[in-house]
């Protein structure tokens, strides 16, 4: 899949400047010269798969933590968008302020829809904006991405109880428990938190398929992909799990 295969004209940095090997290849890549785009367009949406958008989800985060993030016009992209919007990706991430998907990512307006909350936890709610995205919108991939040292993650570890607070960090707890871990099971402990984060994320992924009939049977007829990853806050670094 070359960079002219995926549609024809109006080409963004979303999609025209990385193939197949940018995104699957080592960090020494050289990222194409960045240029200006309009927002992601019906067309331009349409004619990816869901694997195509993954690639270039993993693309654009080897353009982040090389420093070579695509040169955008965020007004260009507000207009162009103001008429409709064709995102091809629905992004459930944490609420830390150092995780903002988008960024880390390399996405621009009009390229992904996007639901944050602690832990990255799913609910109802969020669950049925993923059905919006998806089912109404066209959106071909649903990524739960967690994070390393996450604060969230540690407080259901070590039972904060705070308000609100409380019952979401309840959604974690069954993570915890699920941990196989040799070691100090603490909020401490960075390693636990991070295996209780990546223990999560899975859940969360299978709880999505669970869930909504909706999203599970999309992704049965190879529509949509719902795939899980784990940021890490020290490299940049993306894993996609499974």
């Amino acid at each position: 899949m070359g960079r002219d295969s995926l549609f024809n004209g109006n080409r963004r940095g979303f999609l025209g400047c990385c193939g197949v090997a940018a995104a699957a290849g080592t960090m020494g890549a050289t990222a194409t010269p960045a240029m200006a785009y309009d927002a992601l367009t019906r067309e331009q949406r349409d004619k990816m798969t869901p694997d195509d958008v993954i690639v270039l989800v993993k693309a654009g985060n080897m353009r982040f933590r090389t420093g070579e993030r695509q040169e955008r016009n965020f007004l260009r992209e507000q207009i162009s968008s103001s008429t409709g919007q064709f995102p091809a990706a629905v992004l459930l991430s944490c609420i830390d302020s150092r995780a903002p998907a988008e960024i880390i990512l390399d996405m621009g307006i009009g390229d992904t829809f996007n639901a944050r909350i602690a832990g990255n936890v799913v609910n109802d709610d969020i669950i049925g904006s993923m059905e919006f995205s998806c089912a109404v919108v066209g959106a071909k991939l649903v990524l739960v991405m967690g994070h390393t040292s996450c604060g969230a993650v540690a407080g259901a570890i070590d039972d904060v109880e705070l308000g609100y607070l409380t019952g979401l960090l309840g959604r974690i707890k069954p993570a915890v428990a699920k941990t196989e871990f040799t070691g100090e099971r603490t909020g401490k402990n960075p390693a636990f938190v991070d295996a209780v984060a990546r223990t999560n994320v899975l859940r969360e992924v299978a709880q999505i398929r669970a869930q909504s009939e909706i999203l599970h049977d999309l992704e049965q007829a190879g529509k949509i992909k719902i795939v899980g990853s784990m940021y890490d806050i020290k490299t940049g670094a993306v894993e996609f799990l499974g």
